[in-house]
């Protein structure tokens, strides 16, 4: 199992033995019509878009998923200073990269 942590040492007694390189996961999710619209009526009355809050939450959980595959093709026992980023895809999508370094973890 390949740990992920979003900084750059850990925060136990392992130190990193190799760097093996950046390893990354993404995905595009498209919004649909119908969600669009009961969320555009509870963007009116105010309060959490939770359809796409569920969405991006999805997206992160998919990404992050696959930094984990690729790290562990590489044979890594982790994955430091994890980052994602969200950009807009036009106007019906929304991407989400995470991406960190994968490493080995010296042994005793």
């Amino acid at each position: 199992m390949v740990d992920i942590i979003n900084t750059n040492e850990f925060p136990d007694d392992r130190e990193v033995d190799e760097v093996l390189g950046v390893v990354r996961g993404n995905t595009v999710e498209a919004r649909n019509v119908g969600r669009d619209i009961t969320q555009s009526i509870r963007n009116i009355f105010g309060g959490e878009l939770k359809a796409y809050s569920e969405l991006l939450t999805k997206s992160r959980e998919k990404a992050i998923r696959e930094v984990k595959e690729e790290a562990e093709e590489l044979g890594a026992d982790a994955v430091i200073n994890l980052r994602m980023d969200t950009s807009q895809i036009a106007d019906q999508g929304s991407e989400v990269l995470a991406y960190g370094t994968a490493v080995t973890v010296k042994k005793d």
